[in-house]
């Protein structure tokens, strides 16, 4: 074999390789109707929250999920994973429900470098008067449209898609080693639609 055919062998080889995996029409279908849920989804709930509680989507998230420790507090750090925000973000809106009386912030009596969020009376009362509609909403636009299979099927592909998220070897960001705490840990998130809070 010449020299020039070898080149030209691995050339194609090569562009075998990194050619671009197109998806199949019932992919994209699938696809389109995926990203449109996560779009719909999300605005729908943020709006009968807003309406009913005159909280955002991930307001009620966050406070719903100190309601269910049972001191009412966590870390900041842990509640920027769990409401999947970085942490910057998460301080701006904990100082905003800070001003409502809702939370407040303490240092972590068990290392003063992390800040704690605690869940104050009114936040807690906020929350159980906000739980019913909110998971009612869930329930007309997501659990009530499927059956128990087709629920099961459901969370199945969830789980797997947040799992391949997590998992380094499918890391798609530009800094392979950046990864975030959701990707070294499950975390439960059943934030104020199981009705188990701490009283």
């Amino acid at each position: 074999m010449g020299r020039s055919h070898r080149r030209a062998t691995t050339a194609t080889a090569t562009a075998t390789a990194t050619a671009p995996r197109w998806l199949t029409a019932a992919q994209l279908e699938a696809w389109q109707a995926l990203t449109l849920l996560l779009a719909l989804l999300p605005t729908a709930l943020e709006a009968q929250l807003q309406r009913d509680a005159q909280l955002s989507y991930i307001e009620y998230y966050a406070l719903a999920a100190l309601s269910e420790r049972p001191d009412r507090t966590m870390r900041m750090s842990e509640l920027a994973v769990l409401t999947n925000a970085e942490l910057s973000r998460l301080s701006h809106l904990i100082t905003r429900l800070q001003k409502r009386g809702y939370v407040r912030r303490e240092p972590d009596p068990d290392d003063g470098r992390y800040t704690n969020a605690e869940l104050t009376d009114a936040g807690y009362d906020l929350v159980v008067a906000a739980a019913p509609g909110h998971v009612a909403a869930v329930r007309e636009l997501v659990i009530d449209a499927l059956d128990d299979t087709a629920l099961a099927a459901l969370q199945g592909s969830a789980d797997r898609i947040n799992a391949r998220i997590g998992d380094p070897r499918h890391n798609i960001s530009r800094d392979a080693t950046a990864t975030t705490d959701s990707s070294t840990k499950k975390v439960e998130v059943t934030t104020g639609l199981s009705g188990n809070r701490s009283a």
